[in-house]
């Protein structure tokens, strides 16, 4: 009689089939292995960890950079000729990049965590070699051609480190038991020493994080100084186009300190809101005037400039992603703007808010190059509008203006030693915020210098300057900060804080001559953190054994 030897049966493994399939095309039980895996492999899992920092750095890098999406996307307008926003593509092209890195680590980790021999697919690594070089591109590209930006980075850092810490913390005890199993598996001695160290030169070297730590909210809440007075770029862009006097109307709606505006003038002699050189981002020139699209905006008559709309382009562009949001009514006003002058300008802001002016000079050919400045000034003397509501920005002939407008605030757009600009009668600095440091600020406070910083657009930064006792601030999100009741966070400079309980013998003890380098506490001891240690470790220790 045959008898038959049973088929074996496997039970089955789909999350694994799944692990080890996803990861290297390996969906057969017999394709896996608990072999160790291969230095290639090895060096493939380094690349593709220092592939997960870049993509990481890079994402929060245009997480951070935010604030400055509409300076990013002005800046390619300057160099390709047209207006695109930029902004949104690149950081969705980033996530997505970093997710994919991402799963893939983590499906690498829990080859690790399972004891599987990993084999990264080929097609994985065309695709991780293609995001490791271009993310390193992209990121030379941006070094070289927006080198101010990583100034940024840092920046964000005193607002994200206490919370990226946190994060980091949870990582390392999540990745603890991972290395406890490969330790575990690991049957070579200097193989697991590597191991061992390793970890936990990163684990010491994540507790002492803290010590390089410094953000002006790490503070007492009630060493906060005011909240910093807001001035609307150009009045509020993110509501209304830009230097039209339904943006300015928009931004005293909101009860702002102040409001910027760029003064340039016509070829007829008429002083006129305009940042730009040409007309062709803000209003229909192309459409009304092709022959005129690239002319210098001075260099139109006012006539012609009132015939263009300057509301139009708003609706197209949404260069703040805002336009969907209008109400019917302003929907309606926006495409009836035109270009605002100065003179209606000074009539809507007379008495109601503190202008910051910015002239823009005028062709050399153009008429009026000489006494544009005399121009405006006379403008500014004979609307009747508060002089001391003046923060005048130019630099040249200020001995004249001092002269003829003594109750200009006179304000410089260059950062100078304080004693420099005192003797030159400056009484303002309006610099972009990563121009000033917070030692600067004190400084600049000293000398009586108000310092105003531009242009804050995001929650986070403008709470890292509150905190920090910045004066004002130029915004085009002037409408959600004023908003902010707070800074976003504040934490109290007292980062360890121990209250050792007397014990029974304490009495005896006390009596005892104190260890040498101690001094003698009530059983309470301090480690105060203002970006040093202040001896508060040693005298806790002290205290400590004088508890035993």
């Amino acid at each position: 009689m045959v008898r038959h030897q049973p088929l074996q049966y496997y039970e089955p493994q789909l999350c694994l089939s799944c692990l080890t399939g996803i990861y290297g095309c390996r969906w057969k039980r017999y394709q896996r292995s608990h072999d160790d895996t291969t230095p290639w492999e090895r060096l493939w899992f380094l690349l593709l960890t220092i592939t997960f920092g870049l993509t990481l750095t890079w994402l929060y890098f245009w997480w951070e950079v935010h604030n400055d999406y509409d300076e990013f996307n002005w800046y390619l307008y300057n160099r390709m000729g047209y207006w695109s926003d930029w902004f949104v593509p690149i950081l969705m092209t980033t996530a997505a990049a970093f997710t994919y890195i991402a799963g893939l680590l983590v499906l690498a980790l829990c080859h690790i965590a399972v004891g599987q021999q990993m084999n990264l697919h080929w097609l994985h690594k065309i695709g991780l070699v293609v995001i490791l070089a271009s993310t390193v591109v992209a990121m030379s590209a941006v070094a070289q051609l927006w080198e101010d930006e990583w100034e940024v980075l840092l920046i964000s850092l005193q607002g994200t480190a206490p919370f990226l810490h946190m994060g980091a913390l949870a990582a390392i005890t999540v990745l603890s038991w991972i290395v406890a199993g490969q330790f575990a598996r690991t049957e070579r001695s200097s193989s697991q020493v590597a191991i061992l160290c390793t970890f936990f030169a990163v684990v010491f070297a994540l507790y002492l994080a803290p010590l390089t730590i410094s953000s002006p909210c790490l503070m007492e809440k009630k060493d906060l100084g005011p909240k910093p007075s807001l001035i609307g770029h150009r009045g509020a862009p993110m509501l209304a186009p830009e230097h039209t006097l339904m943006s300015f109307r928009k931004a005293l709606e909101q009860k702002l300190y102040g409001l910027q505006a760029d003064v340039t003038i016509s070829l007829d002699g008429v002083p006129f809101l305009m940042h730009d050189a040409t007309l062709r981002r803000t209003t229909n020139v192309e459409e009304q005037f092709p022959e005129l699209a690239r002319r210098p905006a001075s260099m139109l008559n006012w006539t012609v400039l009132q015939r263009l709309n300057a509301g139009q382009w708003f609706l197209k562009t949404d260069p703040f992603w805002t336009a969907s949001s209008l109400s019917p009514s302003d929907h309606r006003e926006v495409q009836n703007q035109s270009i605002c002058s100065l003179a209606e300008l000074l009539e809507l802001a007379k008495g109601n808010a503190t202008l910051l002016l910015n002239l823009r000079d005028p062709p050399r050919e153009h008429p009026y190059r000489g006494s544009f400045l005399n121009i405006t000034l006379e403008a500014l003397l004979r609307s009747g509008f508060p002089q001391h509501q003046v923060m005048w920005l130019p630099n040249r002939q200020r001995p004249f203006v001092r002269k003829v407008a003594p109750g200009f605030q006179q304000t410089s757009g260059s950062k100078e030693a304080a004693a420099s600009l005192r003797r030159g009668h400056i009484q303002r600095l309006n610099l972009r915020y990563t121009q000033v440091s917070r030692q600067e600020l004190r400084d600049y406070a000293s000398w009586n210098l108000s310092v105003n910083l531009y242009t804050v657009n995001a929650p986070w930064l403008f709470s890292l300057l509150w905190c920090a006792g910045v004066p004002s601030v130029t915004s085009d999100n002037a409408h959600t900060l004023s908003q902010v009741p707070s800074p976003l966070w504040i934490m109290v400079a007292l980062g360890w804080h121990t209250k050792l309980q007397p014990r029974a013998d304490h009495a005896e003890r006390s009596s005892a001559p104190d260890q040498p380098g101690c001094q003698h506490h009530e059983g309470e001891a301090h480690l105060l953190r203002d970006q040093r240690w202040h001896g508060g470790l040693r005298r806790a220790l002290c205290l400590f054994r004088q508890q035993l």
